[in-house]
């Protein structure tokens, strides 16, 4: 075997993790608005909520490059924002006890560096269901990350494109068209 191939063998599998078909979108949007070519990895649709996620991605190699783009709510961002998220959380509002923070661009902390510099950089809340009202700002709010991260995959970025602001009738617009 050459080395070119040995080295190709050895490097990490790359994924892109979407939950849904209708979010393919997003790879030409963060292609064409922020230089991002992921060309080179395979897609895979999970499905929404956490079932979906470990069903679809405990067989991967947790070494493997992952990419979360998806859809996310957001209190205050702008819709169409892109967050390069830097940490993940659940979103238990009404239960106070110590939640797991996971931590993706963190430094000092020995995790991934920034996918995308210069991009809006915040906290993803999981929640298992749609965030209709949150106290929350300066964040996003998704179905899948947490869940993706608790698997321990050593290589995970994310990129979030604010759909809505806490509505269900602004995410359906967006991404279906519906009025």
């Amino acid at each position: 075997m050459a080395k070119n191939e040995v080295n190709r063998a050895l490097a990490a599998k790359k994924y892109i993790i979407m939950a849904e078909e209708g979010e393919r979108e997003l790879l030409t949007k963060a292609r064409e608005q922020l230089g991002l070519d992921l060309s080179d990895a395979e897609i895979i649709f999970t499905g929404v909520g956490a079932i979906n996620i470990i069903r679809s991605l405990q067989s991967l190699d947790r070494d493997a490059e992952l990419y979360n783009i998806g859809y996310a709510g957001s209190a205050n961002f702008d819709l169409g924002t892109w967050v390069e998220v830097s940490e993940v959380r659940l979103n238990h509002p009404n239960v106070m006890y110590p939640e797991p923070r996971l931590p993706l661009i963190d430094e000092s902390l020995g995790a991934e560096l920034p996918l995308v510099h210069d991009t809006l950089r915040a906290i993803c809340y999981t929640n298992t269901d749609f965030v209709l009202a949150s106290d929350y700002k300066d964040c996003v709010f998704d179905m899948e990350l947490a869940f993706i991260a608790a698997l321990g995959f050593t290589h995970l970025h994310s990129l979030k494109y604010v759909s809505d602001n806490l509505s269900l009738h602004a995410y359906h617009e967006l991404t279906h068209g519906v009025e």
